[in-house]
């Protein structure tokens, strides 16, 4: 196959960029597709912040007949690399037919756009932020996914692997069975805890009553996020911007912080499993979008854990196990079935230790790619 890269420079080769995968994965089982304004508004400069502080290219792979079979999206974090003090640029949104040479012609464009830049690597798939989807996944290809995770089909790690890019992270993913009663360690922990009075256990039942908590708790989540893989701190504006547009979808039973005092010290977020909602919408919003994804989350039986931190001083205090305590209680009152824990990082040893305790098993796992330049 004779292939030419272009650069996405047009409105309509950007639509033609984001409705490519809708046409590579129309028979794939189990794919979940993108919501469309999403993705408009990701490679958007005029709305997305990142932008500010991140430098992006677009490119679309045609053959030999003009037909699109492929694309890939180059990003660097200028932000991330000043504070790490790394040479890194990334690639996201790669997606293509079953052809090495294509694949081979889209990350060569990736790579030579990043050495152009003075980069030294390119990892992925790693989106602006760590709110966006990053890594394949590698094992649990027939699981269902959950929201802001990639569904890539098996042949794309065949031919990242066959084109000589090698590990640079991989994430795993528990599924964890709620229990039928909270388990009696948890609440010996819970009785001691409550006898000193030192944590308090905050919980929701409106989302005004988020509204006050939402800058502490993404600020705690820029402290205790700070050495994961790729990750850059939020600015304020960030905040307010993924605060306007999560709030409307977020659960606010599912939502659990524990302070001491007015400072919150640690939290975790939980959503229904919305995705087979999202695969109906068939990736748009309007005009029944809305009703189905809704729809699927008060039908839902599985709980994704989307995010969650502890303060590094009051890790192994017995946070985890107030915050654990009272996601169990709501998730039973709910009907949930089990648990997704959502990306884990491989070596976050005491996280994964708590899954396995509670019963879980790693059901998928996702890897990010990484090549020198």
């Amino acid at each position: 196959m004779s292939v030419v890269i272009q650069p996405v420079s047009r409105r309509r080769d950007l639509r033609r960029f984001l409705h490519l995968p809708f046409r590579l994965h129309r028979d794939h089982q189990g794919w979940v597709p993108p919501l469309l304004a999403d993705e408009r508004y990701m490679f958007d400069p005029r709305r997305n912040g990142a932008f500010r502080y991140c430098d992006c290219a677009l490119w679309l792979a045609r053959d030999a007949g003009g037909e699109v079979v492929g694309r890939i999206a180059g990003i660097i974090n200028r932000r991330y690399n000043e504070i790490k003090g790394e040479h890194q640029a990334r690639f996201t949104h790669l997606d293509c037919v079953d052809d090495v040479e294509v694949m081979d012609a889209l990350l060569g464009q990736v790579k030579q756009w990043a050495h152009e830049a003075g980069m030294e690597v390119v990892i992925g798939p790693m989106g602006f932020t760590d709110q966006d989807p990053e890594g394949f996944v590698i094992e649990g290809f027939d699981e269902e996914p959950s929201i802001a995770t990639y569904h890539n089909r098996e042949y794309i790690v065949r031919l990242l692997e066959r084109l000589g890019w090698g590990k640079d992270v991989d994430y795993v993913v528990y599924k964890v069975p709620v229990p039928t009663e909270i388990p009696q360690f948890y609440e010996r922990v819970y009785q001691h805890l409550a006898r000193r009075n030192t944590f308090r256990v905050l919980e929701f039942t409106h989302r005004r009553e988020l509204k006050p908590l939402i800058r502490p708790v993404l600020e705690l989540m820029n402290e205790t996020y700070v050495n994961i893989a790729g990750y850059a701190p939020l600015d304020r504006e960030e905040m307010e911007d993924l605060a306007r547009r999560y709030l409307p979808v977020i659960s606010p039973r599912f939502v659990k912080v524990v302070s001491v005092g007015d400072e919150p010290v640690g939290f975790i977020i939980g959503i229904p499993n919305v995705v087979p909602g999202i695969r109906r919408a068939r990736g748009r919003l309007l005009p029944l979008g809305w009703y189905w994804i809704l729809r699927s989350s008060r039908r839902a039986r599985r709980l994704d854990l989307l995010l969650g931190g502890i303060k590094e001083e009051y890790r192994g205090k017995g946070v985890d196990v107030l915050m654990g305590r009272a996601m169990i209680r709501s998730a039973q009152a709910a009907g949930f079935e089990y648990f997704d824990s959502h990306h884990e990082l491989e070596c976050n040893t005491r996280m994964r230790a708590e899954m396995e305790r509670m019963g879980g098993n790693v059901y998928k796992r996702y890897r990010v790619f990484r090549m020198t330049v």
